[in-house]
């Protein structure tokens, strides 16, 4: 593989590909809130991306291999994003960064209890749930176990806990 970039630190290159303010929100929506469309990611955007911002960003991670885009069926002039095998990896350090996040700085409870469970479950529930992310993203066979279930109905639990204080 050519080198690009600054330098040939791993780090560096990583920044280079995922340092700006945008791309890991992006792959987060589409990781954890499976929005697979430009619509659904730019309407449940919770930090208010721009939608020039979401196009471009869409564009660089498809051409750096961390999403594919396909022609949506019921509209040839949208498309369907999918996670691929190198942004499924992300998600130790999305769970680390989750975990960081919760420890030094003050996130909401609605918005940190799905970092908690990754933190809690540990490597084995990141296994758990990149296998699945391969079966929505990949065509991988089912897992047993629903990971992204799981989080969704912590994150619903904690909302309507929120809004009844």
């Amino acid at each position: 593989m050519k080198q690009s970039g600054r330098s040939g630190c791993p780090i560096n290159l990583t920044l280079e590909q995922l340092g700006d303010r945008w791309s890991l929100i992006v792959i987060r929506d589409v990781m954890f809130g499976n929005r697979r469309s430009y619509g659904e990611l730019l309407a449940n955007s919770q930090e208010g991306i721009a939608s020039n911002i979401l196009a471009d960003r869409l564009k660089r991670l498809t051409a750096a291999g961390l999403l594919s885009r396909r022609d949506d069926p019921s509209h040839r002039q949208k498309g369907v994003y999918s996670l691929t095998e190198a942004s499924i990896q992300l998600v130790p350090l999305l769970a680390h960064m989750g975990a960081w996040g919760r420890r030094h700085t003050r996130p909401s409870r609605e918005l940190s209890v799905r970092a908690e469970i990754l933190e809690k479950g540990g490597p084995a529930l990141w296994d758990a749930f990149m296998d699945e992310l391969r079966h929505l993203h990949l065509g991988a066979a089912r897992p047993a176990r629903s990971v992204l279930n799981e989080l969704q109905a912590a994150y619903l639990k904690a909302t309507r806990v929120r809004s009844k204080v």
